[in-house]
């Protein structure tokens, strides 16, 4: 007797298939319980979920997605008399914005000390105000 002359002494097992031609028993590799075992589960992207809560009507307005910059005014900028140079860093480095953040300059209030104002948005009252206390506004 030599092991190629061996055959096992009981028939083998039948395996249960399931779907069309599927070679997975039981649960079919969907695990017990939950949404995703269960027949017709559609998990929606998160994206598809907000298209498709969002009124499709005419004349609906959507919200801008681009955030609106960070507001100072003139009369905060007060506060920093002894800087001559002012420009996101600045800010940066005050913790008053964070890194992805614009900043807008407006008007309000009255400037005391001539600044430079470095890259920064800014309203034209704010401007004529600067420029008026001797200060510049300069776009590189």
């Amino acid at each position: 007797m030599e092991l190629h002359n061996l055959q096992p002494i009981h028939k083998p097992k039948k395996i249960k298939r399931i779907g069309r031609g599927g070679k997975r028993g039981n649960y079919s590799g969907r695990g017990i319980k939950g949404q995703k075992s269960r027949a017709g589960a559609k998990l929606f992207p998160s994206l598809r979920e907000t298209i498709l809560r969002t009124p499709k009507k005419r004349g609906y307005k959507f919200k801008s997605i681009k955030e609106k910059p960070v507001v100072l005014n003139l009369k905060s900028l007060n506060k920093f008399e002894g800087e001559k140079i002012i420009d996101r860093k600045f800010f940066l480095e005050k913790k008053i914005i964070k890194p992805k953040q614009e900043v807008k300059i407006l008007g309000e209030g009255e400037i005391k000390t001539p600044f430079v104002i470095k890259n920064l948005k800014v309203s034209k009252k704010a401007k004529e105000k600067i420029e008026k206390a001797g200060g510049k506004i300069i776009y590189e």
